[in-house]
């Protein structure tokens, strides 16, 4: 539903996957280009594997360990995962449609040349995110910590940040729409070049004014 000021809210409709069926992977059960459908997966341990082009359809993780994994070219639909453990998550160049990560910290993820549609991220603490040259469309970042984003050449369509801490957010030839920021904490703030073009609050705008001023180059006096 389009919001007063014109601000377009994400559009998730994701409904968890039911009917599926308990299965207990061991690390030499997964290869490149494995799918796996309609599972419920209490611990999915691929740390440090090699595991291109993987595919999660319908699924339910408990939680998944992948701290160093080759997840470039990883496909994610329908799914569920409860908590993400991943000091490095590499998975460049992956797809996401209607997938909620519902907790966990990611030290540094690499998420460059990715395609999240319909993602919720929630209550997660992510360092460094990499989204360079991504296009996120109907994306919620909820109860979360951001500490640096890096969103040039991106694309953000219906994105918001509700209840989430950002500390930093670059970038350059990034596309803005429907960008909603109005119920993030921007307390802590240190630059915010990355989201031209996003919506604030009004009292947002008075807290902000000395950081933006700076970035304009303006001198208060």
């Amino acid at each position: 539903m389009a919001r007063s000021t014109g601000t377009d809210a994400p559009r998730i409709t994701l409904t968890e996957p039911t009917d599926l069926q308990d299965w207990s992977p061991a690390p030499s059960d997964l290869l490149t280009g494995d799918r796996i459908e309609a599972k419920r997966i209490a611990v999915l341990d691929v740390a440090g594997e090699r595991l291109p082009d993987l595919e999660l359809e319908e699924c339910v993780v408990g939680t998944l360990r992948a701290d160093g994994t080759d997840l470039r070219g990883l496909r994610v639909r329908d799914s569920v995962v409860e908590t993400l453990d991943a000091p490095v998550f590499r998975a460049s160049s992956s797809a996401w449609r209607e997938v909620r990560v519902a907790g966990g910290r990611v030290g540094s993820a690499e998420l460059y040349d990715a395609t999240l549609n319909a993602v919720e991220f929630v209550g997660m603490k992510l360092g460094f995110v990499n989204l360079r040259g991504s296009t996120l469309a109907d994306v919620v970042f909820r109860d979360c910590v951001l500490d640096e984003l890096d969103i040039a050449d991106a694309r953000l369509l219906r994105v918001s940040f509700e209840g989430t801490r950002i500390r930093s957010a670059e970038g350059s030839n990034t596309r803005i729409d429907h960008v909603d920021l109005r119920a993030a904490d921007l307390d802590r703030v240190e630059r915010l070049e990355g989201f031209r073009g996003a919506t604030i609050g009004a009292d947002q705008l008075y807290a902000l004014a000395p950081l933006l001023a700076a970035q304009a180059g303006y001198r208060v006096d």
